[in-house]
């Protein structure tokens, strides 16, 4: 079946957060993580079956999801948990939050990278837990964490990781995964690892590997949350999952989660059991269609020596380094010129801009033809 990812999908007029942040002014939106790609129709039938019913209850445990997760995590990743270990959530976020509250104290502190992804450092915040920072450095064209910088105390008590790493987009080899395992062992650390990507991956030479599947010690140390929707762009429904082995930190988690944070939506369950039954070969050629516009943007941003990205090897995000456009803040200045990218601020490093290339090709050209511009005017 051929997959149309040019095909342009109107979403200003729609509820789309994206699309509606700049409102009326002429403002590309390329910054928060969902793609402008209509979703696999799988997806579209299974919730137009499941809305045919038309009742919509309180829904059960969603056995098809769990069934479908625990085979595919098999299948793709070499992983083999068991059924009991899932924990549905409506939200990644949501999970890294209840992983800060359920396994760190008052005086406590977790670890994190950075730059990462925004929640994470919030999630922290939130829970008034001081947050340890491991830079990432470029090594080899890659964004990898320096272990070595950690100014540890001993009252700290969470790892947070993301791989694909976000904003990075680094696919973690096995490695650089026991390294960070070797630094949980040597601190005692809960290890909260964030994998909402790991289905994609752009470059060919790399693999994900999930941090719990390294050893049974990493395991048991581990929670696990994954979902199908930044993959399936699905996202604004909502269905993701903690996995945690170990019965104790899974006991816990779900305390702290008790009358907080609710249940999934049953369309959201449907969705996602539907996206991860039916849905690699559109994953494929999406896969196929980001590839290609990741080499074009890295080539286009090279051309400018003002600007500096390296090649992401999985998500649809590219990291800009803009610390050489000399302006206060890069992110204000390209809105200006017509592009809205996720400020660097946010993820740890003001040079930097984020930029979400899951979007049309034609919508991918004028967003550089606008920042070609907005680089030349500084000259």
């Amino acid at each position: 079946m051929a997959f149309d990812f040019d095909q342009w999908i109107d979403r200003r007029h729609s509820d789309s957060l994206k699309w509606h942040k700049y409102g009326d002014r002429d403002v590309l939106p390329l910054w928060v993580a969902d793609t402008d790609f209509r979703s696999p129709p799988c997806i579209i039938e299974a919730i137009k079956k499941r809305a045919d019913h038309g009742v919509f209850g309180y829904g059960g445990t969603p056995t098809g999801l769990i069934d479908i997760t625990v085979s595919r995590l098999a299948q793709r990743y070499n992983w083999h948990i068991q059924p009991e270990w899932i924990v549905i959530l409506p939200g990644v976020v949501s999970g890294l939050n209840l992983s800060v509250r359920a396994f760190t104290e008052a005086g406590q502190r977790t670890v994190a990278p950075t730059p990462i992804y925004p929640p994470f450092r919030a999630a922290s915040k939130l829970a008034e837990r001081e947050q340890i920072n491991l830079p990432l450095h470029l090594q080899h064209g890659r964004w990898v964490v320096d272990l070595d910088t950690a100014a540890m105390q001993g009252n700290e008590r969470l790892l947070m990781l993301c791989n694909p790493q976000n904003p990075g987009g680094t696919v973690y080899r096995r490695e650089e995964l026991e390294a960070q395992l070797a630094f949980a062992q040597q601190h005692d650390l809960i290890v909260c690892s964030d994998e909402i990507h790991c289905d994609l991956i752009l470059s060919p030479d790399a693999r994900h590997i999930p941090f719990a599947a390294l050893s049974d010690d990493a395991a048991q140390r581990s929670i696990t949350l994954i979902s199908p929707s930044k993959t399936f762009n699905i996202a604004g429904l909502g269905a993701s999952m903690a996995i945690i082995p170990n019965p104790e930190l899974r006991k816990r988690f779900k305390q702290v989660r008790e009358g907080i944070v609710p249940g999934v939506d049953i369309l959201a369950l449907v969705a996602a059991e539907a996206a991860w039954r039916e849905g690699d070969a559109w994953l494929e050629a999406q896969i196929q269609y980001l590839r290609a516009n990741r080499d074009w943007l890295v080539a286009q941003v090279s051309a400018l020596p003002e600007l500096q990205m390296n090649s992401p090897e999985a998500t649809y995000l590219g990291w800009i380094d803009a610390s050489q456009l000399d302006v206060a803040s890069p992110a204000l200045y390209f809105e200006k010129h017509g592009l809205g990218f996720s400020p660097g601020r946010d993820f740890g490093d003001d040079n930097f801009v984020r930029f979400n290339f899951g979007c049309t090709r034609v919508l991918l050209e004028q967003a550089v033809s606008r920042l070609h511009s907005a680089v030349m005017a500084r000259r």
